[in-house]
């Protein structure tokens, strides 16, 4: 087994602490270190020769090693990768009633650069780092044997596969998948598309937001922005709101929506608006209309450090155009899944909107995502989701 060695001025002590990943400019990196193979283990080392662990290595990536034992004489097999998705089972099946969540979050359930979404029998992996689409097959074979699910369909897209240099490839790699997958969450019936859709077909880590969003647009109209599949929108009409208004600028992800909520049996109290988001928010304030709730959920505007401020125009602009739009009284939620900007900077944003909306608010909760998307404290990246919720006068 290879070795890489940290730097004499390296942080030893944050990777002894529990923080995962060791960057490229923290480690020797000689001809032999270039050498290694991407997805390679290896042994971790101080400076001085003394063990930190088992680490997977990529020299083509800025995160040259990511750790994956804290012993460095793990065998990284069936059996162990068995072993980490079982004790991301036992947490989510305590949890929820049905098969539904996501059920590994990468290096917070000990499964580095692995994302495993569950819907009842079909499952979706995204091998997000080297080691993991090189031993696809053997997360795919624990992951049967752990949980006993008949169809598998790896989803290889999205920008962190780039960043590890990997290609984009989704295909069925076990058993078989007809058609969206119907999932139940918050008394409603979603539809995912684990083939064709966004991620991996359907949002879970919203869950705890949709449920909140819920109690607050009983009894009332609610206007869903950026709706994806009908997220907020079906869980408020399950939960009791009288109307939902879903607004997206994907046409097939309205159809997802509007057969959820034919499924739902909730079609007379469902309607759809397809085109961009800002010119909707804009000709529905033309027209007069308002609604009880408003709730905004756009894609991440800040995915990254050198996109805060601009991001941070953008959810300011979402928090205005949507502001205008609440009932004297009523509630607006607004979201971010970007990490660069943290949840300070979004709050301020969104106070900033709505105040240059004309409008004067309270905020009332902040929401994150659901437990089946544990943050590891160590590493900020993986603590992504917030929502706001306010009422407005």
């Amino acid at each position: 087994m290879p070795t890489i060695r940290l730097k004499p001025k390296a942080e030893a002590r944050a990777i002894r602490h529990g923080f995962p990943w060791v960057f490229a400019n923290e480690v020797v990196t000689d001809r032999r270190t270039r050498a290694i193979a991407p997805g390679t283990f290896a042994r971790l080392e101080e400076h001085d020769g003394r063990a930190l662990g088992l680490v997977t290595v990529n020299p083509a990536s800025k995160i040259i090693g990511r750790m994956m034992d804290r012993d460095p004489d793990a065998q990284i097999d069936q059996a162990w990768i068995a072993g980490k998705i079982a004790h991301a089972l036992a947490m989510r099946a305590a949890l929820y009633e049905t098969p539904h969540y996501r059920l590994v979050h990468a290096e917070a359930d000990g499964l580095p650069g692995v994302v495993i979404d569950r819907f009842g029998d079909v499952a979706v992996i995204q091998p997000n780092a080297v080691w993991a689409e090189a031993h696809f097959d053997l997360i795919a074979d624990a992951l049967i044997q752990v949980t006993g699910v008949s169809s598998i369909v790896r989803n290889g897209s999205g920008r962190a596969r780039a960043l590890e240099g990997l290609p984009e490839l989704t295909e069925i790699a076990r058993g078989a998948v007809d058609g969206p997958v119907p999932v139940p969450m918050n008394g409603a019936t979603y539809m995912a598309d684990v083939l064709g859709g966004q991620k991996t077909g359907l949002f879970f880590d919203q869950r705890p937001n949709h449920a909140f969003a819920a109690k607050l647009a009983k009894g009332g109209s609610v206007l869903d922005v950026f709706a994806h599949v009908g997220g907020f929108s079906l869980a408020a009409l399950a939960g009791g709101a009288t109307q939902a208004l879903a607004v997206d600028s994907s046409a097939p992800a309205l159809a997802l929506a509007e057969a959820g909520a034919k499924a739902s049996g909730m079609t007379d109290r469902f309607d759809t608006l397809q085109g961009d988001a800002f010119d909707i928010l804009q000709k529905l304030a033309e027209d007069g209309r308002r609604f009880d709730t408003v709730i905004c959920d756009p894609p991440a505007f800040a995915p990254n450090k050198p996109a805060l401020d601009a991001g941070l125009r953008a959810y300011e602009r979402v928090a205005r155009g949507a502001a205008a739009l609440v009932a004297p009284g009523g509630y607006l939620g607004l979201c971010s899944c970007s990490h660069a900007a943290d949840l300070s900077s979004f709050r301020n944003a969104s106070a900033r909107g709505i105040g240059r909306a004309g409008r004067r608010g309270v905020m009332l909760h902040t929401g994150f995502a659901g437990p089946d998307h544990p943050q590891l404290p160590q590493l900020a990246e993986s603590g992504y989701l917030k929502a706001v919720f306010f009422r407005l006068d």
